[in-house]
C-alpha cells in the first residue's frame, strides 16, 4: 500500500513541476524569443517525463500484481489447509460414530447372547 502512495506522490510531483514550469514561463517577464526557447526546451523534455511516468506506473502495476498473486496464493494455501482439516475432522467423527453405534448394538443384545 505504501509503494502505491510513493508512486502516486512521485507522479504528482512530476506533473506539478511541469505545470509550475509552464505557468512560470508564461508569466515570467522575458522577451518572446526567450520564452519560446524555454517553451521549446520544456516541450522537448515532455517525452522523457512521459516515459518516466509510464515507467513509474508500470512498476506500480507490477508491484500490485505481485501483491495480488501473493495474496491469492496465501488464500489458496489456507483454503487447502482448511479442506484437509475438515476431511480429517470428518473422518474422526465418522469413526467415533461407528464406535458409538457398535457399543450401542452390543449393549442392546439380549443377556443370553452376551455370555
Amino acid at each position: 500500500m505504501s509503494n502505491n502512495r510513493g508512486g502516486s506522490f512521485i507522479g504528482g510531483l512530476m506533473l506539478g513541476a511541469t505545470i509550475g514550469a509552464f505557468t512560470g514561463l508564461l508569466i515570467a517577464p522575458r522577451t518572446g524569443r526567450e520564452t519560446r526557447k524555454l517553451l521549446k526546451k520544456s516541450a522537448d523534455a515532455l517525452p522523457d517525463l512521459a516515459e518516466d511516468l509510464s515507467t513509474s506506473a508500470q512498476i506500480q502495476a507490477d508491484r500490485l500484481s505481485e501483491n495480488a498473486l501473493r495474496s491469492w496464493d496465501e488464500t489458496l494455501e489456507r483454503l487447502r489447509e482448511a479442506i484437509v482439516a475438515g476431511i480429517d475432522a470428518s473422518a474422526r467423527e465418522n469413526q467415533a460414530l461407528k464406535r458409538q453405534k457398535t457399543q450401542d448394538n452390543s449393549n442392546s443384545l439380549p443377556p443370553h447372547i452376551n455370555n
